[in-house]
């Protein structure tokens, strides 16, 4: 009886076994094959990188040539076209673009004759620019559509000067502080109109070329400047400075403008009517533009 038991066992199981661990095998077999094929897929991918990639990386990273850059401001400065930069207030600007920490976030106001040396010295960067005329805007774009373009509807005037910088200073601890979102301030001088994204940027550099401000109803920079001191120092993240421009110092709006609002001691350098500062960001308890605030200058009795 102990025999034939054993024979049982052996008969039974036996055929069980050989036939479930064959199937076992091919299964175990199968998944072994697809993920040594996948495995070995995924690492040529990783180690050998595209053409496509290769060149992708290199155009993030790479800065504009030397050569390339003097090329565009040598061009740029021997335009005969009225109202442009001199080749030294170009080169100013540039040398902070080369020297900005890739990629450089470079606000610009006013759409000029340098416009699309801006955007090419920026290559590696964003450049968005901002302008009073809607209708400049849309032409622009339709020759350079690669260019970012906002216009801004400014409600000030040249003339009104004085009196819109003494109101800022009544609300600087409430609506026209130096430290804020601006999208949601009422400040006269403060621009709120702009896509809401942009006020969450934090912007490298600034510069400030418009809007016009030759004639006494014309919008003026004060505007422009007192949002670009804001913007510079309400910055969450990035570099904690601001490198500011602002252009035509040699008018009673942009110079005065500046002063209050960016700062005779953030003056850097200047370059003919260029005047380079950097400011830097302040905390949100902050109630004063300047260290040093001085009385505004009056208005000088030449054209501006």
């Amino acid at each position: 009886m102990k025999s034939n038991g054993n024979t049982k066992l052996i008969v039974l199981h036996p055929s069980i076994h050989k036939h479930g661990g064959a199937s076992h095998r091919l299964w175990l077999l199968f998944f072994v094959s697809f993920f040594t094929l996948a495995f070995i897929l995924t690492l040529i991918n990783t180690a050998v990188p595209t053409p496509t990639t290769a060149a992708s990386a290199a155009s993030v990273h790479s800065p504009l040539p030397h050569s390339a850059v003097e090329a565009l401001l040598h061009y740029a400065a021997a335009s005969n076209a009225t109202g442009h930069m001199t080749a030294a207030e170009m080169a100013s600007i540039a040398g902070v673009l080369r020297r900005c920490s890739s990629p450089c976030n470079f606000l610009i106001f006013g759409l000029t004759h340098e416009t699309l040396l801006w955007k090419a010295l920026n290559s590696n960067g964003r450049t968005i620019f901002l302008d009073e005329s809607e209708f400049y805007i849309a032409k622009f774009e339709e020759k350079h559509p690669d260019i970012e373009a906002y216009d801004v509807q400014y409600t000030t005037k040249v003339s009104e000067m004085s009196e819109l910088i003494r109101s800022a200073k009544e609300q600087v601890r409430n609506e026209c502080r130096p430290v804020q979102n601006l999208l949601f301030s009422d400040c006269k001088l403060g621009i709120n109109d702009l896509p809401n994204h942009l006020y969450q940027v934090d912007w490298d550099v600034i510069l400030v070329d418009g809007p016009r401000g030759y004639f006494s109803a014309a919008p003026g920079r004060m505007s422009a400047i007192f949002t670009a001191g804001v913007l510079a120092r309400s910055k969450k993240g990035g570099s904690g400075k601001t490198h500011v421009f602002v252009h035509d110092m040699n008018r009673d709006v942009e110079r005065i403008c500046s002063n209050e609002f960016v700062c005779k001691e953030n003056l850097v350098e200047t370059k003919d009517l260029l005047g380079h500062f950097v400011v830097e960001t302040m905390k949100p308890n902050s109630y004063s533009f300047c260290r040093n605030p001085t009385k505004s200058s009056s208005p000088s009795s030449s054209s501006s």
